[in-house]
């Protein structure tokens, strides 16, 4: 199974931009109001016309506004996943968290120490094997996971607002088909075929829908 380890981004009003230090731009007037007036047609951003740049844009303010939304229940941007998982299984292994989430071993488990520390998790090794420990939520992390999935809902709202319901089916079979194409191309067979089920699931589902 290959595993993906997302990077970080800085944050920040300029974090990520393409266009770098704005102190290296040629200082002319009509240079300067290209670039930072957003009225001008004159200059775009490279590759602003391609689908990923438009997928970028999308999931940067998609990630945006669920991180300000966590930042208010006390969580950072991808703690969420964990006790979500959590909320899900009730208990699982660290081993098995890491691979449901698709990250390596120590990424998952400074995660989960740092939820630990909110008191959000707790960890008991294994009776009989104190190799292996089992991760579970406890009262309060049930708690947030309730406020995630209102968040999450309501950020989805947010995203889809100017879809109607085919469009919403539409882009999200078409992002699953896109996501197999990069799986395919980084040899990544497993999760290849973990898309063509979801894909197959979503087909069912429109087929059931009213």
């Amino acid at each position: 199974m290959q595993v993906y380890d997302l990077p970080v981004v800085a944050a920040g009003p300029d974090a990520g931009s393409p266009m770098g230090d704005k102190t290296k731009l040629d200082r002319s007037a009509d240079i300067e109001m290209s670039v930072f007036d957003p009225d001008s047609k004159k200059l775009r951003p490279p590759g602003s016309r391609s689908v990923g740049w438009a997928l970028i844009q999308a999931a940067r303010l998609h990630r945006a506004r669920t991180g300000d939304r966590l930042a208010k229940i006390g969580l950072f941007a991808g703690q969420e996943q964990v006790v979500q998982v959590l909320a899900a299984a009730g208990t699982m292994t660290m081993g098995d968290l890491a691979a449901l989430l698709r990250v390596r071993p120590p990424t998952a488990s400074k995660t989960v120490t740092r939820l630990a520390a909110l008191g959000i998790v707790e960890r008991r090794a294994e009776a009989g094997d104190g190799r292996v420990v089992r991760v579970r939520l406890t009262e309060s992390g049930l708690a947030k996971a309730q406020a995630i999935e209102q968040i999450q809902e309501e950020v989805e709202a947010e995203l889809l607002d100017h879809l109607d319901k085919g469009d919403r089916r539409r882009l999200r079979k078409l992002l699953r088909k896109a996501a197999k194409g990069l799986a395919e191309a980084a040899g990544a067979a497993g999760h290849s075929t973990e898309i063509d089920a979801e894909i197959e699931g979503d087909d069912e589902a429109d087929a059931l829908a009213p």
